[in-house]
């Protein structure tokens, strides 16, 4: 698949991308600043120093939090603010899921989980970005949500998603007269590079791997093109829908999965 870029497209723009250290969040990061934009890439793993190091650009800049509070949301928009002047755009990407299991195969902290990683990041920077917007006059937040809002062995997961579209759609509605559009993407199955950090800190056990399996075929067979997208095929659509050419777009959940809408 080609890889376009469009040179310019964020001239002036600063733009905070949360879950930066790796797979969707850096390829949309790195994509924004060779379209112009001078960006913040935000993660709980200190890797995003790494990869920000080599990209050897002064308009990149690393920052380390944990999205999961308030405070760390918090720190990372005021740090965007104290480096750059401001904040034009906000694109949340933090979330996936921990483990792949039937529903009643999940424990309690479990679900908890689940609900913590892949909603609240998106709920506490939505809420933290709002007021840096306002001083602004103008803003765009794009979430990254997901089509799993259907699919097996991960309800957890899904519910969290279901969560962030909410949020878009609610949150839309709230501030467009001040001048701030609240948009995202739901990907499928999206081929990436291996994380350099597991999502799953304590390992897969054999039967979680044939669970994660099945996840994997379902994905494919709910796609009309049998296949996962790969990184290009989903960053494409983040910024198109962060950048000025969308501008009479808000409130929407746009499927980036081969014809699934979740």
């Amino acid at each position: 698949m080609s890889k376009l870029t469009f040179e310019g497209r964020f001239r002036g723009k600063v733009l905070v991308v949360t879950g930066a250290a790796q797979g969707i969040g850096l390829a949309v990061a790195t994509r924004a600043i060779a379209e112009g934009g001078k960006v913040l890439f935000v993660d709980r793993a200190q890797i995003v120093h790494e990869v920000v190091a080599e990209l050897a650009s002064e308009s990149a800049i690393a920052f380390v939090a944990d999205l999961e509070t308030h405070d760390g949301a918090a720190a990372a928009m005021r740090h965007a603010v104290e480096t750059f002047g401001g904040i034009d755009i906000l694109i949340n990407n933090v979330g996936g899921a921990i483990r792949m299991r039937p529903f009643n195969a999940f424990e309690a902290l479990q679900i908890d989980a689940e609900i913590s990683r892949s909603l609240m990041p998106t709920l506490y920077s939505c809420h933290a970005v709002l007021p840096h917007l306002f001083a602004r006059g103008a803003g765009t937040i794009v979430n990254v949500s997901s089509n799993a809002t259907r699919g097996i062995h991960r309800v957890p997961y899904s519910a969290a998603k279901g969560g962030i579209n909410a949020l878009t759609q609610s949150l839309a509605m709230e501030v467009a007269d001040r001048n701030i559009r609240v948009v995202a993407t739901a990907p499928g199955g999206t081929e990436a590079p291996a994380r350099r950090i597991p999502r799953n800190a304590d390992g897969d056990t054999a039967e979680e791997k044939a669970w994660m399996q099945d996840v994997v075929e379902q994905v494919k067979q709910s796609s009309f093109m049998k296949r996962y997208g790969t990184l290009s095929e989903q960053v494409a659509p983040i910024l198109f829908l962060a950048s000025d050419e969308a501008s009479y777009i808000t409130g929407s959940i746009l499927p980036v999965a081969g014809g699934d809408l979740g």
